[in-house]
Order: structure tokens, then C-alpha cells, then sequence
């Protein structure tokens, strides 16, 4: 005897799609997530090549020659380069400083400077760029062609990678290129000589400062591409040093003592001046630390 299910072919189809259900609302969310994703990227695209004055062919605007397209594109670029000079004019004229030098500004530096601040966007970069006129218009000579040139290579986050090393520079008294203090070592004299070097160092990284960051500010021709040591230091003598935002004074209490640093070079000391650095109390307590070992510290 044959025994018949008295569950009809619909009612199965029922239960599995109520029970499919869910999976089927995932995948249509899904598509429908991957499908606005897209869209969005398509919009962000059209947007940036939009500020540029060019459009996709499927856009809705009004008929065009290849020529016509072009000069509007030009039209639009020379109009965002003159907004731009005005806008780095206003941040100047913000920033102007008392006349501290009867010297003219240079006119081949003016119009440099024209040529390369008309292509800065940014409006966090346009007020550095209005400041660095504002110093130059008060103190001709401040910053060189070199420096502009540099100025105009870096990114957002090259500059604040840039603005940390600022803050962690230092000065000794009567310098006036910043250095980033690391450490010391003691030189080996004749009954030491066969003892490993006895150095002292901190790992910038530990403040905000990594190994790839110092890279990249080498090869902006920010600081110079390796450690410099100083002369061996006088162990009579007491150095002032300001030192990220704190003054320290120390003596050395043996001889053969020399300071380890990374050193700005020209460029990097006159961008430098741009930053209103920030104290770096964690640093400097660090490097006092390292320092008191082989200093009198006060």
C-alpha cells in the first residue's frame, strides 16, 4: 500500500521559502550594499575630475566641441588657481608682522612664489603658505627658492610628521639650526678599547616619531640623512639648551662624552620657523633620563 504525503506540493514550497527567507533578505542586502558602494565610488570619482572641469560622456550637459570643452576646463582651472591667491593673500595680510628690514622683496622670488602658491588647495597648507609671505614681505631672505620648492612636495601627512619633529627639536644657546636630541656616547679610551661602545640612545618611535618617519623626512631634504655627533664636550663646562619646549643646562661629569642628534638641514630650519611647536614633556623627561647617567643636570 502506497502512502500518500497529505502535504501538498504548495505547502512545501511555502516552508522553504519562508525558511530561505532570511538568507534572502542577507544576499539582496548584500547586493544592494555592493551596489550603492559602487555608486558612491562612481560619485566620488566624477566628483574630484568635476572640480577639474571634466565630465563622464554620459553626462547631462549641454553639447560641446572637443575645443569647447577645453577652454571651459582652462576657464575653470586659472578661476580655482586666482581663488587660491586671494585666499593665501588673505592668510598673509592675517599674519603681516612689523617692517624689520629696509630691503625690498625680490621680484624674481615674488613671482616664484606666485607660480607655485597658485597651485596649493589646501586650505591648511594655504595659510602656511600665506604665513611663509607675510615673514618673507617683513624679513626678505627668510625663505629661500629651495625651500618653497620643498614646501610645495609635501603632503598632509608628511607635514605632520614634519610638525612632530619640530616638536621634539632642540636648540642650544646661540644656534640657530634645531637638532633632535637621541643620546650619548662615551668615547673608548686606551683601557676601554676592547669593550663594546658604550652608547646611549632613545627610540624616537616611542614619540611619535618612527624610523620610516625620519626616512621620509630625509629624503624631503628636511634633516640630514644620518646621526651627527658632536665634538667631544667639555666636562668644565655647562650647556644651555632649549629642548622641546623646556630649558635644560648640563655639564658632562667625565671626559670623552659626545651628544648624538639628527640634524635640520637649511630647508628644514627655516620651515621650522613656520611651527608653533608644543612641549614634549614625555621626551624630555626620557632624554634626562638617559642624559643623567653621564650629566649633571639642572
Amino acid at each position: 500500500m502506497k502512502i500518500q504525503s497529505s502535504i501538498s506540493n504548495n505547502a512545501i514550497v511555502e516552508v522553504q521559502s519562508k525558511t530561505s527567507g532570511p538568507e534572502k533578505v542577507i544576499a539582496k542586502s548584500i547586493k544592494q550594499s555592493e551596489k550603492s558602494t559602487k555608486f558612491a565610488g562612481k560619485d566620488r570619482v566624477e566628483k574630484w575630475f568635476a572640480q577639474a572641469g571634466v565630465y563622464p560622456n554620459y553626462a547631462k550637459r549641454p553639447s560641446q566641441s572637443l575645443d569647447e570643452k577645453i577652454f571651459a576646463k582652462n576657464i575653470l582651472k586659472e578661476r580655482r588657481k586666482f581663488s587660491n591667491l586671494e585666499r593665501i593673500l588673505g592668510k598673509a595680510l592675517n599674519f603681516c608682522l612689523e617692517e624689520t628690514q629696509s630691503d625690498d622683496l625680490d621680484p624674481d622670488w615674488f613671482f616664484s612664489f606666485v607660480n607655485m602658491a597658485e597651485d596649493v588647495y589646501s586650505a591648511q597648507m594655504q595659510e602656511v603658505w600665506g604665513k611663509i609671505f607675510a615673514v618673507e614681505s617683513s624679513q626678505p631672505g627668510s625663505f629661500s627658492l629651495n625651500t618653497l620648492q620643498t614646501l610645495k612636495q609635501l603632503t598632509q601627512k608628511d607635514a605632520l610628521i614634519f610638525r612632530q619633529a619640530v616638536n621634539l627639536a632642540s636648540k642650544r644657546k646661540g644656534e640657530s639650526v634645531p637638532k633632535i636630541l637621541l643620546g650619548y656616547y662615551r668615547k673608548k679610551s686606551i683601557w676601554s678599547f676592547f669593550k663594546s661602545r658604550s652608547e646611549h640612545q632613545l627610540n624616537l618611535a616611542h614619540f611619535s616619531l618612527s624610523y620610516p618617519d625620519l626616512l621620509a623626512l630625509m629624503n624631503l631634504g628636511l634633516i640630514h640623512h644620518s646621526e651627527i655627533e658632536t665634538g667631544e664636550l667639555d666636562n668644565n663646562q655647562i650647556t644651555e639648551w632649549r629642548i622641546a619646549g623646556h630649558s635644560v643646562n648640563f655639564m658632562p661629569k667625565h671626559r670623552g662624552l659626545t651628544l648624538v642628534y639628527f640634524k635640520f638641514t637649511t630647508t628644514g630650519a627655516e620651515l621650522s620657523k613656520l611651527i608653533n611647536s608644543q612641549k614634549q614633556d614625555a621626551y624630555v623627561t626620557a632624554l634626562k633620563q638617559t642624559l643623567v647617567q653621564a650629566f649633571d643636570i639642572s
